[in-house]
């Protein structure tokens, strides 16, 4: 069973990352770029049966390692 896990900074706190990326952006001309906030993502292919305990397992390997909970967001999807 696969998921993917996405990880973004909590809207407020800083992205210096992702800051340079959109002035990098802008200054290549693509001045419509409104925001942008740079993140993690990871694809997790899981040997397990019931989607209920993969998503669990996927949860606990987040919260004890992947993810920084103080400073970050995370969604776990289906994929």
């Amino acid at each position: 069973m696969k998921f993917s896990v996405k990880v973004i900074l909590k809207k407020d706190v800083l992205d210096p990352q992702g800051k340079v990326v959109h002035q990098t952006l802008n200054n290549m001309g693509m001045t419509t770029l409104k925001e942008l906030r740079q993140g993690k993502y990871f694809e997790i292919d899981i040997d397990e049966n019931s989607e209920a305990k993969a998503k669990e397992k996927i949860d606990l390997m987040c919260k004890k390692l992947l993810v920084n909970l103080i400073i970050e967001d995370y969604t776990i999807t289906k994929i």
